[in-house]
C-alpha cells in the first residue's frame, strides 16, 4: 500500500506547476487569437482594406516557415544540457523575444501603401514565428515529461487547455473595442495599441513555465549529443533520421493525421463566422454586429473550458482516450450542422444553439491528443532507446498542424475570394454569403468525420501504456 501511495504522489503534478504550464498554453492561444482578430481588420473596409489573398499569405507563409524550424528546435531541446534543464532556458528567452517582435509587427498604418504593409507584416511575421518556435516547442515537450502517469497526463493537458481557452474568451471582445471611436481614432490605431499590450502580456506570462515547471531528471537522460553551433548546423541528417523513426510509430501518425484534419478543417473557416454574422445577419452593420461577433466565440470558449473539457476528462477515464476522442468529435459534428439554423437574421440568440455541441471538438483535440502523444514518447523509448525525444515528437506533431494551418490560412483567403467576398464593400452578395455558410459547415464536418475514421484503429490504450511504463522503469529506473 505504501508503494502505491508513493507512486501516486510522485506522478501528481503540483497545482503551481499546472498553473505555470497553463500560462504557457494561454500564450500559445493568445498569439493566434490576436493574429486572427488583427487579420480580420486587415480585410475590413474600415480597417486596412487589404486584399484577402495578400492577408492570407501574411499568416500562411510564416506558418510554413515555422514548420521547417520546429524539428530543429525539437532536436536542440532534446539534446541540450544545462543546469536549468533541457527546456526552460529556451522558454524564457523565446517568450521575451516573441513579445518584443509581436509589438513591432503591428506598428503599421492604414495610410501606408498596401504592398509596403504586406512586406512589412510578412517579414516580421516570420520573425514572430521564429521566436514562438523557440518558446513553444520546448514548452510542449516539457508538458510531455511532467508526469509519467496515463491519467494524470490527461488531467494536466485538460487543465492547460482550460487555461488556454481563457484567451478565446477575452480576445473576441477586441472586435468591439478596436472599432470603438471613443477609444481609438481608427481601427489601425486600435491594432497598434492592443499589440503593445499583448506583447507585454506575452512576456510576463510566457516566462512563468520557465520559472516554475519541472520535467524529468536530466542527469538520467543518456545518449544526448553535444550542442555546439557546428553540431546544430550539421544536424540535418540526424533530425530527419529521428523524424523518419518517429513516423514509423503508427499510433503517433494517427494522432498527427486526426489533429491535422480536425484543427485545420476548423482553421480554414475560422473567420467565416465573423463575416457571416456581420454581413448575413446584420447586413454589414459592424456597429450592430460587433457584440454578437465577440460573444459567439467567447461563449464557445467558455463551454469548451468549463463544460466540454471536464466531461471529456470523465469520458477518457471511463472509456479510454481513443473512444473519448471519437465520441467528442462526433458530438461536435452535430454542433457544426446546427450552425445552419443558428445563424438566423430574425433571431440572433439562435447563435447559442450549436455552441454546447461544437465545444466538444476543440475541447477534446489538444486535451486528448497531447496526452496520447506523451504516451507515444514512452513507446518510442521502449522501441528505440535513449535519449527520450519529447522535443522532436512535439515538433513533428506541431509541424503537421502548422503546415496544415499555413495552407489553411492561405486557402481561407482564396476561398473567400472565389466565393465573391469583397473586402472593400460594405455589403456582400447573396451568393457569396450562401457559399460562406455552406463551406463554414461542410468543411469541418467532413474533416471531423475523416478524423474519427483515422482514430478508429488507434491501439495504444491504458493497459498497453502501463505495461510500457513498467518495462521502462525496470530497464532504466524512475525518471
Amino acid at each position: 500500500m505504501k508503494e502505491i501511495v508513493s507512486i501516486s504522489t510522485r506522478n501528481k503534478v503540483p497545482f503551481t506547476q499546472k498553473m505555470a504550464f497553463g500560462s504557457g498554453h494561454l500564450i500559445n492561444n493568445l498569439i493566434p487569437g490576436l493574429l486572427g482578430v488583427f487579420v480580420v481588420f486587415l480585410k475590413s473596409p474600415e480597417g486596412f482594406a487589404m486584399n484577402t489573398i495578400l492577408a492570407g499569405l501574411i499568416v500562411g507563409i510564416p506558418r510554413i516557415f515555422d514548420a521547417l524550424t520546429d524539428p530543429i528546435m525539437g532536436y536542440i531541446s532534446d539534446n541540450t544540457t544545462s543546469k536549468y534543464g533541457r527546456r526552460r532556458p529556451y522558454i524564457f528567452i523565446g517568450s521575451i523575444f516573441t513579445g518584443i517582435i509581436f509589438i513591432i509587427l503591428w506598428q503599421i498604418h492604414d495610410t501606408s501603401p498596401e504592398m509596403y504593409n504586406f512586406w512589412y507584416l510578412l517579414i516580421f511575421s516570420i520573425l514572430l514565428i521564429f521566436g514562438n518556435t523557440i518558446f513553444s516547442t520546448p514548452l510542449i515537450a516539457l508538458g510531455y515529461e511532467m508526469t509519467s502517469d496515463y491519467k494524470e497526463r490527461t488531467k494536466l493537458m485538460g487543465f492547460a487547455n482550460t487555461i488556454g481557452q481563457l484567451a478565446w474568451m477575452i480576445v473576441p471582445f477586441l472586435y468591439v473595442l478596436i472599432p470603438d471611436k471613443d477609444l481609438f481614432t481608427s481601427q489601425a490605431q486600435g491594432v497598434r495599441i492592443i499589440a503593445l499590450v499583448g506583447g507585454i502580456i506575452i512576456i510576463i506570462l510566457g516566462i512563468l513555465p520557465a520559472i516554475f515547471c519541472k520535467g524529468i531528471d536530466d542527469s538520467k537522460i543518456e545518449g544526448r549529443e553535444q550542442m555546439t553551433f557546428k553540431n546544430v548546423l550539421l544536424s540535418g541528417a540526424k533530425i530527419f533520421y529521428n523524424i523518419k523513426q518517429i513516423l514509423k510509430n503508427k499510433p503517433f501518425v494517427k494522432l498527427c493525421l486526426a489533429t491535422f484534419l480536425v484543427f485545420n478543417g476548423f482553421q480554414i473557416v475560422a473567420e467565416f463566422g465573423v463575416f457571416i454574422i456581420n454581413y448575413y445577419m446584420f447586413n454589414g452593420d459592424w456597429g450592430a454586429s460587433k457584440w454578437w461577433i465577440a460573444i459567439f466565440p467567447a461563449v464557445t470558449a467558455f463551454y469548451t473550458a468549463f463544460i466540454a473539457i471536464p466531461i471529456i476528462n470523465i469520458m477518457a477515464n471511463k472509456f479510454g482516450k481513443r473512444k473519448a476522442f471519437i465520441y467528442a468529435t462526433a458530438i461536435s459534428i452535430f454542433g457544426y450542422i446546427l450552425k445552419w439554423w443558428g445563424f438566423d437574421p430574425e433571431n440572433p440568440y439562435m447563435l447559442f444553439l450549436p455552441i454546447p455541441l461544437m465545444a466538444f471538438g476543440m475541447g477534446c483535440l489538444f486535451t486528448l491528443m497531447m496526452s496520447m502523444t506523451a504516451d507515444v514518447c514512452d513507446l518510442d523509448e521502449l522501441e528505440n532507446g535513449m535519449p527520450r525525444k519529447e522535443g522532436t515528437f512535439g515538433a513533428v506533431y506541431w509541424w503537421m498542424i502548422k503546415v496544415g494551418q499555413g495552407i489553411a490560412l492561405v486557402f481561407s483567403g482564396i476561398i473567400l475570394s472565389v466565393l465573391g467576398y469583397d473586402p472593400k464593400a460594405s455589403t456582400q452578395t447573396a451568393e457569396a454569403l450562401t457559399g460562406m455558410r455552406i463551406t463554414d459547415i461542410a468543411l469541418p464536418v467532413l474533416t471531423a468525420a475523416l478524423a474519427i475514421w483515422v482514430m478508429w484503429s488507434y491501439s495504444l490504450d491504458e493497459k498497453r501504456a502501463k505495461e510500457i511504463k513498467e518495462e521502462l522503469e525496470s530497464r532504466r529506473g524512475i525518471l
